[in-house]
C-alpha cells in the first residue's frame, strides 16, 4: 500500500464523515427543526434555541470546516484529474461553507442571545427577527445547493459524460456552459444575501428547487 494512496484515502474518509455530519444537520435544521418551531409554543421554542440549537450549531459549523479543509486537501491530491463535475460541486460546497461561517452562525448567535434574554425574564433583542430571517435564507440556499452538489460529487467519478473529462483536456464542458453554470450559482448566492426564500420557503419547495437546479445545470453541461 503506497503511503500517498493511504493519505489520500484518509482525507477522503474525513471528507465523507465531516460532510455527512454537516449536511445531515443542515437537513435536520431545514426539514425537522424549522417545521417543529412553527407548531410549538413560544416557551418551548425559546428553550430549544437556548439549549439545543447551540449544540447542533457546534457540530454544524465545525463539520463544515472539516469538510472544507479535507476537500481542499483532496483537490491537491487529485491535481490534473479534476473535472468540471467536481469543480462545480467544490464551488457550491465552498459557498455553502462561507454561508455557514459568515451568515448563518453570526446571525444565529444573535437569535440565541435573544432567546437566553427572554428566558431570563427580559425582552427579545429587536434585531433577532432580522437575524433569524438572514440565517434562514442562507440555510435554505445551502439546502438548495446541497442537492446538485452531492449529485456532481458522485458524477465526478461515476457519470461518464462531458463533465467527467479532466478540465485540462479538450472535448469537455464548453466555456459557455461553464460561464452559465457559474452565473447561476452566483445569482442564487446573491439572492441568499439580499433576496427572499420564494419557492424555497417550504420543505417540498426547496427539495424541488434543488433537483431542478441540478437538472438545469446538467443539461447546460451536456447540450451547450
Amino acid at each position: 500500500m503506497e503511503l500517498e494512496n493511504l493519505v489520500s484515502y484518509l482525507f477522503r474518509w474525513i471528507h465523507f464523515f465531516a460532510g455527512i455530519t454537516w449536511v445531515g444537520i443542515l437537513y435536520y435544521f431545514n426539514f425537522v427543526q424549522t417545521e417543529f418551531f412553527k407548531e410549538t409554543d413560544a416557551g418551548t421554542k425559546s428553550a430549544a434555541i437556548a439549549k439545543l440549537v447551540p449544540r447542533a450549531l457546534w457540530w454544524f459549523r465545525w463539520g463544515a470546516m472539516a469538510t472544507f479543509l479535507s476537500g481542499l486537501a483532496l483537490a491537491g491530491f487529485m491535481g490534473g484529474a479534476i473535472n468540471f463535475y467536481i469543480t462545480i460541486a467544490m464551488l457550491m460546497g465552498t459557498i455553502m461553507f462561507l454561508n455557514v461561517w459568515l451568515i448563518i452562525w453570526p446571525n444565529q448567535q444573535v437569535v440565541i442571545a435573544s432567546a437566553e434574554q427572554v428566558i431570563g425574564g427580559g425582552e427579545a433583542l429587536p434585531e433577532a427577527a432580522g437575524a433569524l430571517a438572514k440565517a434562514g435564507l442562507a440555510s435554505r440556499t445551502n439546502t438548495l445547493f446541497s442537492l446538485p452538489m452531492l449529485f456532481f460529487m458522485g458524477a465526478s467519478s461515476h457519470l461518464a459524460s462531458l463533465g467527467q473529462v479532466p478540465m485540462s483536456s479538450v472535448g469537455g464542458v464548453s466555456e459557455l456552459a461553464m460561464g452559465l453554470c457559474l452565473l447561476i450559482v452566483l445569482a442564487l448566492e446573491t439572492n441568499a444575501i439580499k433576496g427572499k426564500t420564494g419557492p424555497m420557503t417550504s420543505v417540498v419547495g426547496v427539495i424541488h428547487c434543488g433537483i431542478a437546479l441540478g437538472v438545469v445545470m446538467l443539461l447546460i453541461m451536456e447540450l451547450l
